[in-house]
This record gives structure tokens, C-alpha cells and sequence, in this order.
């Protein structure tokens, strides 16, 4: 695999990259002191690991991540850093590695083979929720097929909840946003949720979502759900946590920023 590191001091960017070419998962190691030449060039070629300092000048490390990430989505990132303040940003940019200076041998090694690893805890059971990246259900391993994306949508803002109540109006003014909650979208909303129970109805999974007088909860007892393992405490689910939760949900991202700052606090 290839790699590149990016370090403003020549010194530490060349231990690195010397120490990264020991490494059994490195192939080729490129390195840059300066953000701008990393960008240029990655313009010609695509790279597997980024091991990037962060506090450096021009262009922060952080900055730079991100650019990074906008153009080879897939690349994982590590920070190089003195500073530990910068934990929360560096998992932001889906940084899958935060290792403060000096950086030895042994903990390079450790995080370099988690972030290429591309491995997540399997998680198991009848029932299986997964929030980490994109929202899904898994019902005995096979992928449930939601007829509409909406009521998939409502499904997972209520295990977003936690199996806290929630009525039709804090549900429909979280995943509409801005609309009005007029007598139509009264309807529509209807509509989904009645979808929602449907599917899982079809699926023998009806048990776990209940509604009543109106309230709507999961139910987290009938499942198995990976964030609900990370708030748990749950130390294997907490290192697979790769930065996203459940991407495809505007509204999620204040669980994100939660997720984020917990993990931070592991590193």
C-alpha cells in the first residue's frame, strides 16, 4: 500500500516515513513538508494511508485532511501531532488515528494496522442495527428492504432516540425540517409510519418498534445496535467507530458530534 506523510519539520517526516517502510502493510512512502506539494501531487496519483502533522503553517493538517478526503474518500488518515487539544477536530475529518509526538515504532505500527485494517466489530443477534456510516437493519444477517426511504428514515431517528418517546410532530419537525405540518403531511406522515410497520411486520421484526396514543419508541431490548454498544462503554465497538453515523440524516449530526467527542476522550 502507499502512503505519504506531511510534516513543516524535514526531520520528523523522514523518521516517519523511515519508520512507516518497516512496516509489513507499506509498500511506498512519499513525504512532503509542505501541504501544498502533498496536494500536487496527489493530483497525479492516489494514495491508502495519510499520516499528517497538524499543526503546520499555510495549511493545517486538519485543512488538509479534509482535501484529502474530498478527493480519495477511501484514504485513510492518521495525525501526527504535540498537541492533544486537537483530538475532537482530527475525528471530524474521519481520522482513524491520533498519535501525539514522539511518535515510536510500536504505536505507528498499532495504528497503521488498525486504520488499513478496514475491519469493524461484527455485531450479532436476531436483530441488528448498524448507525456506524450508513443506517441499516439486518434481520438474521440479510439486509431489510424498506419500500419507502422515508420510513426507513423514521426508523432511524427513533433509534437514534434511544427508545425515548416520541411524538408525531417532534418526529415530522426532525425529518422535515422546515415543512409545515399541515393536514397533508398529517396524512403523509401516516402514510410512512404505516409503511414502516408493514415491513417490519413482514420481516417478523415487529416487536421491535411500538406506538402508543400517538407516542412512538424502539424498543433497544430487542436488538443488538453498535452506538448503543459505544455509549455502553463497550471498548471493542468504540475502536471500530470510524467517525460517521448514520451519513445519510442531516439531524444526526448532533449524535455525531457526541459520538465524536466521546471517542476523542478514548484516544
Amino acid at each position: 500500500m502507499r502512503a505519504i506523510c506531511v510534516d513543516d519539520e524535514r526531520i520528523q517526516v523522514e523518521d516517519i516515513a523511515e519508520m512507516c517502510l518497516e512496516l509489513p502493510e507499506i509498500d511506498e512512502v512519499k513525504s512532503f513538508v509542505q501541504a501544498k506539494d502533498a496536494l500536487n501531487w496527489l493530483e497525479d496519483h492516489s494514495v491508502d494511508l495519510a499520516l499528517l502533522d497538524i499543526d503546520m503553517p499555510e495549511m493545517n493538517g486538519i485543512t488538509l485532511a479534509a482535501a484529502i478526503k474530498s478527493r480519495y474518500p477511501e484514504t485513510a488518515v492518521i495525525f501526527l501531532t504535540a498537541y492533544s487539544q486537537y483530538a475532537v477536530e482530527a475525528f471530524s475529518v474521519r481520522a482513524l488515528g491520533y498519535l501525539l509526538k514522539p511518535v515510536t515504532k510500536e504505536a505507528l505500527a498499532s495504528d497503521v494496522a488498525y486504520a488499513l485494517s478496514g475491519k469493524t466489530k461484527p455485531l450479532s443477534g436476531h436483530v441488528v442495527v448498524k448507525t456506524f456510516g450508513n443506517f441499516d437493519l439486518y434481520v438474521d444477517d440479510e439486509l431489510v428492504s424498506f419500500r419507502l426511504a422515508k420510513s426507513k428514515e423514521i426508523l432511524a431517528y427513533l433509534v437514534d432516540k434511544q427508545g425515548s418517546g416520541i411524538t408525531r410532530a417532534e418526529l415530522f419537525a426532525a425529518v422535515w425540517e422546515d415543512r409545515p405540518y399541515d393536514r397533508r403531511m398529517q396524512k403523509q406522515l401516516d402514510t410512512y409510519i404505516r409503511s414502516l410497520r408493514e415491513t417490519l411486520r413482514e420481516y417478523g421484526v415487529e416487536q421491535i418498534m411500538e406506538m402508543k396514543k400517538g407516542i412512538l419508541r424502539v424498543r433497544p431490548e430487542t436488538f443488538t445496535c453498535d452506538a448503543y454498544l459505544f455509549y455502553s462503554g463497550d471498548r471493542d465497538t468504540i475502536n471500530a467507530y470510524r467517525g460517521e453515523y448514520m451519513s445519510a440524516y442531516t439531524w444526526a449530526s448532533m449524535s455525531e458530534s457526541i459520538l465524536y467527542w466521546k471517542a476523542a476522550k478514548k484516544t
